[in-house]
């Protein structure tokens, strides 16, 4: 304590208002800025069930497993921005939600997830759902802890707020013994902390960048996540008009990483080396702004970068510049504030002549950009549009064009939403979020929160049958919050990524395990018993003004559509 500028003896414990562990758990998660508690409550979380009444400011969020809360809350945060907080349920609970907390690490989500934990000397004895929780969570959170003393729950509390909130963002893990919980003390709950991590180069290194772009010929821009993280969709634009260069996503273009009616943008890299080597072998030098550029997800022979091909990488999570290809230039910085400096100095390098060939090869780029192959595959899919059982491209098509213009698009359709990014744009930030690490089932909870975190703006779940299996039951609690959440199930009967792969990869058309058509899943039926409104369709003509009027109207519903099984 201060008083006229000098130190005082901190007050005894007896003469500081006393707060039980539950409650100040939930006053610190507030005063962190969370406004809504994920959770799937069991015995050991019941104190802070107890402790809610006296925190109605803090809306608890209940799903029907620890997966679905986890990603629930992975939803809010992407489609927000903001550190989110989730409770699961002891070992088993923290066993559950491992597949959606491998999604949170891959994308950075800053969360803090807590469980239960048995009394502190309880868990000695090896009771009933007991686990090394700690080192459970270890491996996918960027720092993990328990509480052994109330004393020490504000500073745990804050630390790992401050880190998970600090780039490289991602999830941290608590801990909570329940003698902790139901102590009470004299505590101070201290404050927050955010570290500003805004930070942009140093002149020099602006400057020997510019000279460098400049000097390339035939440069490409390889966009990524930090975009959406820097709130950078427009600086992205203007350094690429300014350089006349054509834009790419990354080969996980899982978010609105760049704006896709600017006349540099070309789509998303393939996953597939061969094709992505072919295509960057056009060019004379990437630039990497904000991401893993080249992650693929089956094994080749063939690097996807040319050999000797120069790479310079902007950005704050530094794991990710150079991690498997050398780069020329890297820099640790943020991506906005780099462009906001960077643009202007390349003007400044590259001056008239610099200008002069980017407006040429932007207007070279018009035939062949975004813009320009969305028309021509519009077409092509139009053609197909008669077709029964319905073509899950034409499906794909339709469900874009009944998108009121603020909607945004959860995309976990795996096969059926191939064409999807060539079809939706990106316009805004929090526009389009799609599966990240490949860990399916994470689509309809992950939809569940962006409508939360957007009350809004209505939210359609575009989901393959199988992947809305792995989580059908965050239908609930989308009803349970009268949500405005269209989840549009692609239904093929089976898994047909797998069948795919094995035929094209061993040429097997024996698909064991891959079907669930006898007996049929009936997802209308689901969706009803789960409080959310349902239909199913099967004629082509009825999709659009079906589609249409559900996106149109307040609730949830889920629609079924039945595509062709071809592989």
């Amino acid at each position: 304590m201060m008083r006229n500028g000098e130190r005082l003896a901190d007050p005894p414990e007896s003469f500081m208002n006393r707060i039980t562990g539950r409650s100040a758990f939930l006053a610190l998660l507030k005063d962190e800025g969370i406004t809504h508690l994920f959770g799937n409550p069991g015995t050991t979380e019941l104190p802070i069930m107890h402790a809610l009444k006296d925190h109605p400011d803090l809306t608890y969020v209940m799903a029907m497993q620890e997966s679905l809360v986890v990603a629930i809350a992975d939803g809010y945060s992407r489609a927000s921005g903001r550190l989110v907080a989730c409770n699961v349920h002891v070992a088993p609970g923290l066993g559950n939600a491992m597949g959606s907390l491998y999604n949170a690490q891959f994308t950075g989500t800053p969360m803090i997830l807590t469980a239960g934990q048995q009394e502190q000397g309880h868990g000695l004895m090896e009771p009933l759902l007991y686990g090394p929780l700690v080192r459970m969570a270890e491996p996918l959170v960027k720092w993990a802890v328990e509480v052994t003393r109330l004393e020490d729950l504000p500073r745990i509390v804050r630390r790992a707020a401050k880190i998970a909130t600090t780039p490289p963002t991602g999830p941290v893990f608590i801990s909570l013994p329940g003698d902790i919980l139901n102590a009470e003390a004299g505590i101070e709950l201290g404050a927050s902390t955010r570290i500003d991590t805004r930070v942009r180069p140093s002149d020099d290194a602006v400057k020997a960048l510019a000279q460098r772009l400049v000097k390339a010929e035939r440069p490409v821009i390889i966009v990524g996540d930090e975009i959406v993280k820097s709130d950078a969709l427009q600086e992205a634009a203007d350094f690429a008009s300014a350089l006349g260069a054509p834009v790419y996503q990354q080969s996980a273009p899982y978010g609105a990483h760049f704006l896709s009616e600017h006349p540099c943008f070309m789509g998303a890299l393939s996953r597939v080396q061969t094709q992505v080597r072919d295509l960057l072998s056009a060019y004379d030098l990437a630039i990497v702004l904000g991401g893993d550029p080249l992650r693929m997800s089956v094994h080749s022979e063939v690097e996807p970068l040319p050999a000797n091909m120069p790479l310079v990488q902007i950005g704050l999570v530094d794991w990710d510049i150079a991690k498997n290809f050398p780069a020329e230039i890297a820099i640790k910085a943020d991506v906005g504030e780099t462009l906001r400096a960077l643009t202007p100095a390349l003007a400044e390098a590259g001056g008239a002549a610099l200008s002069s060939r980017a407006k040429a090869n932007i207007a070279a780029l018009a035939a062949k950009n975004w813009t320009a192959r969305r028309a021509q595959l519009v077409t092509e899919i139009t053609s197909r549009g008669d077709r029964t059982p319905i073509d899950p491209d034409w499906l794909a098509l339709q469900v874009v064009d009944a998108m009121p213009a603020n909607a945004i698009l959860v995309d976990e359709a795996l096969t059926s939403s191939r064409y999807m990014p060539a079809l939706r744009a990106h316009r805004d930030r929090y526009g389009y979020h799609a599966l990240a690490s490949g860990g399916i089932g994470w689509g309809v909870p992950a939809s569940v929160g962006v409508s939360l975190a957007q009350p809004g703006r209505p939210v359609v779940c575009f989901s393959g049958d199988g992947s809305a299996m792995y989580s059908i039951q965050a239908l609930w609690t989308a009803a349970r919050n009268k949500l405005p959440l269209n989840v549009v199930i692609v239904n093929n009967g089976g898994y047909r990524i797998i069948k795919q792969r094995l035929l094209a990869f061993h040429k097997d058309d024996n698909y064991v395990g891959m079907d669930f058509v006898d007996p049929p899943v009936d997802f209308t039926g689901l969706a009803r018993s789960l409080g959310a409104e349902a239909l199913r369709i099967e004629d082509p003509r009825q999709l659009k003004p079906k589609l249409t009027d559900a996106f149109a109207r307040p609730g949830t519903k889920l629609i079924e559509v039945m595509v062709d099984r071809a592989v």
